[in-house]
């Protein structure tokens, strides 16, 4: 007898579950199989060679697998990065174990083990966003761009006057954008600051205009906490800061205080001088830090986990290889338990690619916003709204499909 054989890419707990339920397995089998077909690889940086070894142990003894240093065993190293490779099921059971011990802080690791695992499964995403809640994770949203500026490096100067902006704006709301994100200052590489006062001057008459219009939500793209608190008497919604709450001390206490989403973005320097030979030895790896960093900046002021969106911030600092490794390995983001936004849309590592001005990039950015998809962003932030709305809900159909 001849067998029909495949090999199953099933990545997600759904995908698992739906499989089992298509041939029939009982319910109460489910619960237990499916966690056995999640292999999940965890880094872990500079442990105890101690604490190494017993990971290496105990993971050993349940069927998974724990790489570490050479030297470890002998403890001719002080500290081993490594890689955990286990199942779910194989985890729960480490966890378990470790929650029992008394020693070299076991118990707290844990839990941040659990988090970890439980914070990247997560698929509900729920944002309150003026008078809505909106869970992030039930779909694509799209962000259209709006910069009310001379200088921005796609559409500088295209919208002059308030009556231009408000036009282009409604194009886009009516194209299918989800969030209009509004921009005074241009923060392209090597731009200047300009002062608080001229960025008011552009962005709070097109935020008053749009605030008059029902339904839509505004985002407003400043690291300044003088605009942004401004922006929000105004009528806008939301803060996108490209500096993760690190360039004014400001910002962080009013976002707290107004209980409005905030954009979190990774940048490396300031945008004068952030593309002048930025460096990373393991850039996902620092983005991820930097980012756990910035919500860890706005916890402390107040600001809830569920108000915080995280950026990776594709082009701030960033050399060509570094962007396309945040955009190869974006669901690693998602162990931070946040929904993410992805920014590509025209931006330089396009135009290096397929050697294309800015204005023929329409194809390379819808490209990544795709990939993007695929990889767990959640709001993507583009100049052309049309074109992604229709890619999006494309590339939705398939990998939100069961």
């Amino acid at each position: 007898m001849k067998y029909r054989m495949r090999i199953l890419q099933r990545n997600t707990r759904e995908e698992i579950i739906h499989e089992m339920k298509r041939l029939g397995a009982d319910p109460p089998g489910i619960g237990l199989m499916f966690p056995k077909g999640l292999t999940r690889i965890i880094h872990l940086s500079d442990v105890p060679c101690p604490i190494a070894n017993l990971l290496k142990q105990e993971l050993l003894s349940r069927g998974g697998d724990c790489a570490v240093a050479h030297g470890t065993l002998t403890h001719s190293v002080e500290t081993t990065d490594l890689l955990m490779v286990a199942t779910e099921r194989q985890y729960r059971k480490l966890i378990g174990k470790l929650k029992r011990q008394k020693f070299f802080g076991l118990p707290a690791f844990a839990d941040e083990l659990a988090r970890c695992i439980r914070s990247f499964n997560r698929d509900r995403l729920p944002c309150r966003i003026g008078s809505e809640v909106l869970d992030l994770g039930e779909r694509t949203y799209i962000m259209g761009i709006l910069n009310v500026t001379p200088d921005s490096f796609s559409d500088g100067g295209a919208y002059p006057d308030v009556d231009a902006a408000v036009e282009h704006a409604l194009r886009l709301v009516e194209a299918g954008a989800d969030f209009l994100d509004i921009g005074g200052e241009s923060t392209r590489p090597g731009s200047d600051r300009i002062a608080e006062e001229e960025e008011r001057r552009r962005i709070l008459p097109v935020v008053e205009r749009l605030a008059r219009e029902p339904g839509l939500r505004i985002s407003v793209d400043t690291y300044k906490a003088g605009v942004a608190r401004a922006a929000l008497d105004a009528g806008a919604h939301m803060i996108n800061d490209i500096s993760g709450l690190r360039f004014d001390p400001d910002m962080a206490p009013l976002v707290a205080e107004r209980d409005v989403p905030v954009v979190l973005m990774h940048i490396l320097g300031t945008p004068k001088d952030m593309q002048q030979d930025p460096s990373y030895d393991d850039v996902v790896g620092e983005v991820l830090e930097s980012l756990e960093e910035s919500m860890e900046i706005g916890r402390a002021a107040g600001i809830r986990d569920e108000q915080m969106v995280v950026d990776p911030g594709i082009g701030f600092g960033k050399r060509l290889q570094d962007n396309l490794d945040l955009l190869k390995h974006l669901a690693e983001f998602k162990v931070l338990g946040r929904p993410i936004l992805l920014g590509t849309s025209r931006k330089s590592l396009i135009g290096a690619i397929l050697n294309l001005p800015v204005n023929e990039r329409v194809e390379g950015s819808l490209a990544t916003v795709v990939l993007g998809i695929m990889n767990g962003a959640n709001v993507v932030r583009v100049h052309d709204v049309r074109e992604t709305v229709r890619v999006a809900r494309m590339t939705d159909a398939v990998m939100r499909r069961n």
